[in-house]
């Protein structure tokens, strides 16, 4: 989606965002959505890397590719939901997610939880997309 067609919406009555994203934001009427199952740090051949930025980027080219294929890119993101499982891998999430996304910045949250469904996945992401058709 074009950046003109989102409106950001950061007022200044809310403290600014913390990070690389923004409070608010406003997709058209007659956008194409997007919605995404959580996607795991999970290569196509099975094998799971051992640190959060190797799994944060496989989740993050999953997302890309499901993009692709729904004829939209990074930068029709609007909404990224992070899960990670330890507080210290926040900043290589953020990192990770600061890399694929582009402005105007998505609305972001992440949240730490106890785990995923198997013990060796440590970060998981989900995304919303809005596209003018």
């Amino acid at each position: 989606m074009p950046d003109s067609v989102k409106q950001v919406f950061n007022p200044p009555s809310v403290r600014r965002p913390f990070g690389a994203y923004n409070h608010g934001l406003l997709v058209p009427p007659g956008a194409s959505l997007l919605v995404t199952s959580g996607q795991l740090g999970i290569a196509p051949d099975d094998s799971i890397p051992q640190d959060v930025t190797a799994q944060a980027e496989l989740c993050f080219e999953a997302i890309r590719a499901i993009l692709q294929e729904a004829g939209m890119t990074f930068a029709d993101i609007i909404r990224i939901s992070g899960f990670v499982t330890k507080r210290e891998d926040f900043a290589p999430y953020m990192g990770v997610r600061d890399r694929y996304t582009l402005d105007p910045k998505p609305v972001s949250t992440l949240i730490i939880v106890s785990g995923f469904t198997r013990p060796e996945f440590l970060v998981e992401v989900e995304v919303t997309a809005a596209r003018l058709t």
